[in-house]
């Protein structure tokens, strides 16, 4: 199964791709972080002039032009849409459910104060049981849900002040 990734060029353009090698490319490593490439019998001189894999960010340069690439795979896109993402300015107010299953857990009560990573409750899909953590620092404003619920993917459980 091929992998797809979305990678976001310079913040505004994306594209979708399955190759992230190159095997339509012919590169040749010229000096450390340099190389030639020929692809589509053209020649570009590149160099990754940051590099930040954790992040899956880069810079690179291609005949003097300047990129910042970003790349995300399929559980990145995933991660995003349901909110959790890493590193960014966290005001989530909502939880919703990640998916379709059965409360088995509320750890917290309305008007309890949690911080970052505690346990709010534990929703049982597929056999497993997910413990889904405080995305953020602050009070419990509402519950909409209650031990031994059904829950459809999407569905508000608890909100924040």
């Amino acid at each position: 199964m091929n992998e797809k990734y979305q990678l976001t060029v310079n913040s505004d353009s994306n594209y979708q791709s399955s190759d992230l090698l190159g095997s339509d490319m012919d590169s040749t490593l010229v000096s450390p972080n340099n190389y030639h490439v020929l692809k589509n019998n053209k020649s570009f001189s590149s160099e990754i002039a940051e590099s930040h894999f954790d992040q899956k960010h880069y810079v690179v340069k291609v005949n003097n032009n300047t990129y910042t690439v970003n790349i995300q795979n399929h559980l990145d896109l995933l991660i995003k849409q349901l909110g959790f993402s890493m590193g960014t300015n966290k005001q989530i107010n909502a939880i919703k459910a990640p998916m379709p299953g059965l409360i088995l857990e509320i750890s917290v009560q309305v008007g309890q104060e949690v911080n970052e990573n505690d346990n709010l409750l534990i929703l049982e899909a597929m056999k497993m049981e997910n413990n889904l953590s405080s995305p953020r620092a602050g009070i419990i404003k509402s519950i909409s849900v209650s031990k031994g619920d059904t829950v459809e993917k999407g569905q508000l459980l608890i909100e924040f002040e």
